[in-house]
């Protein structure tokens, strides 16, 4: 297929491209610099609202990835009217432009995450669950309903839900450099679940989904094998041959972090049963498998 892509260059984008296109696909990507003079890159603004229309004629699906990063920094009130503006706009400028295409794409897979559900305990959380409280929830809802042009345009629309991606950049390297130091540690009381997916295995669930006509509407891309924050540390420190002897409580997250340590805390346990009974199977459905093929670390 001939297939969009927004935030090409970030930590999931640059490993779907090569994968999309070793795939056989043609990928085009959508950008906010000035675009290479080779044909395969189309400018955007989301902030001033302008797209080259033009350029997307003829895509027969579109990835939408791009949003500001979560992570980089303490959420500030601008900040988080940021992270809230980059996917809803951003997401909505899309799903319309897509939308009065001609023909428009088929489908449209867009970003979204596991925030949606708050912070849930153990409950085992499928796509039919109501979304939690707090910022990172009403995010996420925003987010996957700014995507309601491209449904009404008669876009088949899904949404990925994903838990955390790990990869060999990404989150993962942020947290490995405690661990290396010998210095690594459960958070808070260790207790929360922890849904997560290998890169690997996400990249190949979008192209999954793009192809899947059957499947609409949002899915959770998380591997069957969820786990405890404690248990992902001890896992972890297996993995690298190191003690993890160093928790970090609740409060000295919340003084360091501020609110963004509600959603290091929150409990999300997924259901990836709807991605799973659609055909789609797991390389790395359990973490040790996962962390020992990204990290180089054979048992």
């Amino acid at each position: 297929m001939k297939v969009l892509v927004t935030g090409s260059s970030g930590f999931i984008g640059s490993a779907l491209v090569p994968f999309l296109e070793d795939r056989g696909h043609t990928v085009l990507r959508l950008v906010r610099r000035r675009p290479e003079p080779n044909g395969t890159e189309i400018r955007w603004d989301p902030v001033a609202g302008e797209v080259d229309r033009a350029g997307l004629e003829g895509v027969e699906a579109a990835v939408h990835l791009a949003g500001e990063n979560i992570a980089s920094g303490r959420w500030t009130a601008a900040r988080k009217r940021r992270i809230m503006d980059s996917r809803v706009e951003g997401t909505r400028l899309l799903s319309e432009t897509l939308a009065r295409l001609e023909p428009p794409p088929k489908v449209l897979a867009s970003a979204s995450a596991k925030d949606y559900y708050g912070d849930r305990g153990a409950d085992s959380l499928t796509e039919e669950e109501p979304p939690g409280r707090g910022f990172l929830p009403e995010v996420v809802r925003q987010w996957e309903g700014a995507t309601e042009p491209a449904k009404a345009g008669g876009i088949r629309v899904v949404t990925l839900r994903s838990g955390l991606v790990l990869g060999r950049t990404g989150p993962l390297a942020k947290i490995l450099m405690p661990f290396k130091l010998g210095l690594g540690g459960r958070l808070g009381n260790g207790a929360q679940y922890m849904s997560w997916v290998s890169l690997e295995d996400y990249v190949r669930a979008v192209e999954h989904v793009l192809a899947a006509d059957d499947i609409s509407g949002p899915i959770n891309v998380s591997a069957p094998g969820a786990v405890t924050n404690a248990e992902f540390t001890r896992v972890l420190g297996r993995v690298l041959s190191r003690p993890t002897l160093f928790p970090v409580p609740a409060l000295v997250m919340k003084t360091v972090f501020g609110e963004m340590a509600d959603t290091l805390l929150a409990s999300v346990r997924q259901d990836s049963s709807k991605l799973r009974d659609s055909g789609f199977e797991f390389l790395h459905p359990d973490l040790e498998s996962a962390l020992r093929a990204i990290l180089g670390r054979p048992a």
